[in-house]
């Protein structure tokens, strides 16, 4: 039978996306004999509620005690917790490999002409596809197929924004909201030009002056079925 620890350390590593004590101990920067020593006491110490609020934005009282909402910082998404996980990739069949759980945002966007991030869900991928300006998006239709499917989700850095021919970005769109396509630019005319893989669907374009205001970032990576 399960002790309260052992419930709220499930909960902890369902939101981490840590696997074994190792990784949990290194997520909260102790050592693993003080994981023991919180099982045998059959108490989660204040101070890991504190960092894991810090870093993730987890609310205590949900990982003390199954309370909803599931976090507590602004922008962070507020969801039930059995809506925690819904991908659960190990990268390579590594056994020890550790994931991350990150929010999943709509490609339409809040209900404005500038595409502003709306969270729709929650995704836990590898912790190699990682970074501190990623966005993640559930793409919602099929011009860019087969590269991306409709439904795949995709990762995109919003660092990497200078555009750099033949590669794919997110971009804004006016009334559109996020689009993912291939940018190339045309010099004649002095327009980016955003091509599909499916040709059925018509190229889009926008002046050179607004690349700024409309680049979102670069896609990194897909996860899709084949």
């Amino acid at each position: 039978m399960s002790t309260h620890f052992d419930q709220a350390l499930d909960r902890i590593k369902k939101a981490t996306g840590a696997r074994t004590q190792v990784q949990l101990a290194e997520i909260l920067g102790i050592r693993q004999s003080s994981i023991s020593d919180a099982k045998r006491r059959n108490s989660v110490p204040a101070d890991w509620y504190l960092k894991l609020y810090r870093i993730y934005g987890l609310n205590p009282d949900w990982l003390a005690d199954s309370i909803e909402p599931v976090y507590l910082k602004p922008g962070m998404g507020k969801f039930p917790a059995d809506q925690l996980v819904s991908e659960n990739p190990a990268p390579y069949g590594l056994a020890q490999s550790r994931g991350r759980v990150v929010l999943v945002s709509s490609m339409a966007g809040a209900a404005t002409e500038k595409w502003e991030n709306l969270p729709i869900g929650e995704l836990n991928i590898p912790e190699t596809f990682f970074r501190p300006n990623l966005v993640v998006v559930k793409m919602d239709g099929a011009s860019m197929e087969p590269v991306i499917r409709r439904g795949a989700f995709v990762g995109i850095d919003e660092h990497q924004r200078r555009l750099l021919a033949g590669e794919i970005y997110a971009i804004q769109m006016p009334h559109q909201g996020m689009v993912l396509k291939r940018v190339y630019f045309d010099p004649e005319t002095n327009r980016f030009i955003l091509r599909s893989e499916d040709k059925n669907h018509p190229e889009l374009s926008f002046p050179a002056e607004e690349r700024e205001a409309r680049t979102i970032g670069r896609v990194i990576w897909v996860l899709q079925e084949l």
